[in-house]
């Protein structure tokens, strides 16, 4: 099965695409539209866009990326689980802003998992952008963690992670993934916008 994931799909640009990464293109698409419209099915379909990606990222020597996906995988779960019993007396989730105490949170989290994955990736593996991998397996894991708790923000997180993916992986020469993202941050964009709108409709909500 690895080996046929791994085995050239199409040419784009030039370039081989595999199997992995033409399937992770089209169910990252589904997935993040559902997402945008707060559906439920994201997070199954979530769970298996992350495994393709993991195959992707491995064969690129993007190391940090693939082994962010196996945390995707636990975080997903999570997820799935918190946006049907999260909410209180075990009620489904409803979107919010975030906290102070929480951005304070995420900011700190941030600093020392790019740090600590920048030395990891720089010192202890072969990765040719130890940085850029690491800051940008920090933001999705903060981006990933808020929309498990419907953090209206977290888009922006979102959208700064995308912001650096679509150069990097164009670098990288995965032409596909980094048009998925490209796609990724206008859905980021809409998504940003359909989660204000859902916040500023509860009632005695604060608007993000």
């Amino acid at each position: 099965m690895i080996d046929w994931l791994n085995s050239p799909a199409l040419v784009a640009f030039g370039v081989p695409t595999s199997w992995a990464e033409v399937l992770g293109f089209l169910t990252g698409l589904v997935n993040v539209g559902l997402l945008v419209r707060r559906h439920i099915l994201n997070w199954p379909l979530g769970i298996l866009n992350v495994l393709l990606l993991m195959v992707v990222f491995w064969s690129a020597g993007l190391y940090a990326d693939a082994t962010l996906q196996i945390v995707y995988v636990i975080l997903g779960c999570y997820g799935w689980w918190a946006w049907l019993y999260g909410g209180q007396n075990r009620s489904a989730l409803e979107v919010r802003s975030t906290t102070r105490p929480e951005w304070t949170g995420l900011i700190v989290a941030g600093v020392l998992l790019t740090a600590g994955l920048w030395l990891f990736l720089d010192r202890l593996t072969g990765s040719t952008v130890p940085l850029a991998d690491g800051l940008t397996t920090a933001l999705s894991l903060l981006a990933t963690y808020g929309q498990t708790r419907k953090l209206v923000e977290s888009w922006w997180i979102w959208i700064a992670a995308d912001l650096i993916y679509i150069p990097l992986y164009v670098y990288k020469d995965l032409r596909l993934t980094a048009i998925l993202y490209v796609a990724f941050l206008l859905l980021c964009v809409l998504g940003l916008r359909s989660w204000r709108v859902a916040l500023r409709a509860r009632p005695g909500a604060v608007p993000a």
